[in-house]
Parts: structure tokens; sequence; C-alpha cells
């Protein structure tokens, strides 16, 4: 497609795709372009953020931007029109309705009467336009879904036979890359934010069966529990409706009598932040965790001193020059030693076929703290990888951690995470499991401390383990196990190649 100039006709709208795993909504966190810029295909225009990540988007065609629709700092939905961009070519009826105001909009073929016939206060702008019945969102963000009704075209209008090549290209592909098309059975994939999606898997509840009670099509968590026995709740609420009616009545009414004063506050004296994108999505996983997986934390004190004379003595290898070397990493490695030796604690819970999915490999999790929130990028089959290549991988997530850019793929599948508080200076914790995740293991703080080495209490560099594990399908010998095997690693890293 070639660039064009600004004076060419035919306006393309670019509209707000799902950048995650069936998201409804990002934040435009900042705009890499202004309207009257110059724009190619592949060109990144802005950078947004969704419940799992912050994610650059491209624009798929040459042209000239003449609209941004959202100013930093919104929540768009997906679906919405975000940019405007005027390309090469004239525009089609499509596009025509978007731009009524446009010279060309109408085709060629278009009588001058025809022209005049069409009213101006029949076009709605794209961004405002109404929900059409028997339509709903989609996810891959190239407008909604086209029902089985056609709407009739203006008079003298010419209809193509279907969508602009380019624009059908875009959209198969987005669908492809996101992998969101419509299923062999041609259906839609249910609305639903990540939180919901969690929630009916805990509870074994297909999506797919639901009727979502949101006009938007969107399912909730009301249509989740709702579905779960609808049955069996909704058999005692009849008869006892009647009876407590009445006294239902002077309860209400009280509130209202004792709402008149409206609290204010002193903006001088405090600060609101809105709850959204990562920070939102950390709160709704880490509630659904907490109250879904039994968790178990066991913890263990244990000398580190020749594990962090290991350290030192890497730094200096030359197989690891150029590679990021700390205690993290033999941490890593110890865990992944103790997994080896008890790969049951490598597994998962499915609440749907109440069975627990024992995994053969390591997808490991390292938690880190970002100007975002929490993120927990993993490691994909980190058990697979040598000493060098598993810090290079530590490296590198690390890295892309603190710049903002970890992707939502480098997110999805972990088996077991790492957080270490010890560089907040913290001896210890109680860490919430990543969910779907049976184990996660916290590093504390590495200090000098008295110790008993040999019969006598010398200066030591000790540091405190706790790990945490789903009791469901972890009991307490194994995780003890795990626990054990990775302190006895980092006190006698020599045990790295014994048991490996």
């Amino acid at each position: 497609m070639t660039t064009m100039t600004e004076n060419a006709s035919g306006l393309r709208e670019f509209k707000m795709p799902d950048v995650g795993e069936g998201l409804t909504e990002a934040e435009i966190l900042k705009w890499y372009v202004q309207p009257g810029d110059q724009v190619t295909d592949g060109q990144v225009v802005c950078e947004v953020e969704t419940a799992k990540a912050a994610v650059e988007l491209p624009i798929p065609y040459d042209g000239v931007v003449r609209e941004l629709r959202f100013p930093e700092g919104t929540t768009v939905d997906v679906g919405q029109v975000i940019i405007a961009v005027e390309v090469a070519g004239a525009a089609t009826p499509a596009e025509a309705s978007a731009t009524a105001a446009a010279p060309g909009a109408v085709s060629a073929p278009a009588t001058a009467s025809a022209q005049a016939s069409a009213p101006a206060q029949e076009t709605v702008p794209a961004a405002e336009e109404p929900k059409a019945e028997g339509r709903k969102p989609v996810l891959v963000g190239y407008g909604v879904a086209e029902s089985s009704t056609k709407r009739r075209p203006r008079k003298g209008a010419e209809v193509p036979a279907q969508a602009p090549e380019p624009l059908l290209a875009a959209t198969a592909i987005q669908a492809e890359l996101n992998g969101h098309g419509p299923s062999a059975a041609g259906t839609a994939r249910p609305l639903a934010k990540p939180p919901v999606r969690k929630l009916a898997k805990d509870l074994g509840v297909d999506l797919a069966t639901i009727v979502p009670s949101d006009p938007d099509g969107i399912i909730t968590r009301e249509d989740v529990h709702a579905a779960v026995a609808p049955a069996a709740t909704a058999a005692p609420v009849a008869p006892e409706a009647p009876v407590s009616q009445p006294a239902v009545q002077p309860v209400q009414a009280a509130p209202a009598q004792a709402t008149a004063p409206v609290p204010s506050y002193d903006t001088a004296r405090e600060t609101r932040v809105p709850v959204k994108g990562v920070r939102r999505a950390t709160a709704a996983a880490m509630v659904g965790s907490a109250f879904t997986a039994p968790h178990v934390t066991e913890f263990v004190t244990v000398d580190v001193t020749r594990t962090m004379k290991l350290v030192e003595e890497l730094k200096q290898d030359k197989e690891m020059q150029g590679l990021r070397v700390n205690p993290l990493l033999l941490i890593a490695k110890a865990l992944l030693v103790a997994i080896k030796r008890h790969p049951d604690v490598n597994a998962s819970w499915d609440e749907a076929g109440q069975e627990i999915v024992l995994k053969h490999y390591v997808n490991l999790g390292i938690a880190a703290a970002t100007p975002r929130g929490l993120l927990v990028p993993n490691i994909k089959d980190a058990h697979a990888k040598t000493l060098p290549q598993l810090a290079e991988s530590l490296g590198e997530l690390v890295a892309t951690a603190r710049e903002g850019k970890t992707s939502p793929a480098a997110m999805q599948g972990g088996t077991v995470t790492i957080t270490n508080v010890g560089v907040f200076g913290v001896d210890t914790g109680t860490p919430i499991l990543n969910p779907g995740e049976a184990a996660i293991l916290a590093v504390g703080a590495i200090k000098l401390q008295p110790w008993v080495h040999k019969g006598k209490v010398k200066p030591r560099q000790v540091t405190t383990l706790a790990l945490s594990f789903d009791h469901r399908l972890v009991d307490g010998e194994l995780g003890s196990k795990v626990l054990a095997d990775v302190a006895a690693v980092l006190e006698q890293p020599k045990r790295l190649i014994t048991w490996s």
C-alpha cells in the first residue's frame, strides 16, 4: 500500500483490538502520533495497557492521521475507533457512512440526484453509532459481528459484494494472532473479563452455556454464580417472598432518611487513585486465589554462605561473562532441582474435571514490581535450560518488566513462581499463589547473622525461605520435602551437581 498525500480521499478507522485473551477494554497510555502526521503500515501509533500488560499497537495501513478519538489516560472498550487515518483511493460505501461530509464519500456510479437525496443527518459517526439489533461487540477489534439481517443500502449508493480486501485481510490476521477467530462450529467466544473467566473455571462453569444479563453481551460474576445452581436457589425464594416483603419496607426506608449529608473530601489531604489495568486484574486474581485455593505456608531459615561465595566465583567464570549473576539465579536453579526430585508439586487443579494436572515442564514465574503493578512473567521450559541460559533468560525477563514491555504471552502458562521480597529488606512473608499454580517460593533478605557453624558461633550469610502451596494437591509432606531440598541446595551448592 502506497503512502498518501493529505489531499487524498478515503478515511480508515482503526479500532481497539483485543490484545490479550478475551479482554474487553484497554487504557490508552501514550500517543506516538498527532493529527497531520504521516504513518506507514506497521508503524506503532500508541501504547495501551490491558488488565495483563502494556502493549504497543501498530497501524495496518499507510496514510495521514486525521483524528485521535480518545486522549491519553482514557479506558476504551474493545471495538471502539481510536484513530482515523486518511489513505489512498476512493472511499468505499462502508467508509462513506462514517464520513458523510467528506468529498468522494459516495461511490462513482452514484448520480448527482442520488447524492442530493441522502440527508447528512442520516450518517452517525462511528464512535457514536448505536448498536444495531442482532449485532454484538467482537474481540478482534474490527467492529461488530454481522447478523443475518442486512441493512438496506441508501438509494443510489453502490454496495460491494464484500468488505474491502485489505480490511478482510487485517481482520483475519488479527484474529489469527490473537487466537480469537471463530471456532470450528462458527460460534463466537463468550465475552468476559479475566477475573470472571477465572471464577467460571474454578466453579466448573462453561461460559458458552451462560446467557449474559448485560445488554452488551458481557458475562458478569453474578451470571456465573447464577449458573452454578439456579434450580436450587430459586425454589425457596418464591414462597418466602410474600412473607418477608412487609418486613423489608421499613428497613429500606431508614437509610434513605440518613443519607441527606453528602460526604466531602479535602483534596489537599487525600489523593484517590483509580484502580485499573494491571493493578485491578492483580487485585481480582489475588482475591480469587486466596479464597479458592487453601493456602499452607511453611518456613525455613538457612545458611547460604557457600551459595554467596559461589555467586562471586561465577561472576569471574568466562562462561558467565556478560550475564547477570546474582543469588536469585542459584535460588531459581535450586527450586528447579527440587521440582525435578518432587515433580508432583509442579501441578494445577482442574475444578471442572476434579483432577490434578501434573506438568512435565516448568514455566518458572518471577514476580516483578513495576510502576504499573505486580507482573509475573515466566521463563518457558526453565527446567531444560543450562545455568548460563537461565541467567540470560532471567536478565531479559527482569529488563523487559522494568521497561513495562512485558507481553501478555510472557505471563501466561506459568507453573510455579518465585517472589524475591528480600530486595526490599524484608525477612520473609506468606506469598499468595499465582492463580492456576500449586506453589510459590518467597525469598527473604540475605543478612549476616550469628550462626552455629562447626560447633562455633560465627557470622554467616543467612536467609529465610517461605513456600506457600495449594493444600488440595500438595500435602504437608510433599511441600516440606520441596522446601527442605531448596534449603539443602542453597546450604551446599555442590548438590546442584549431585542431584541434577
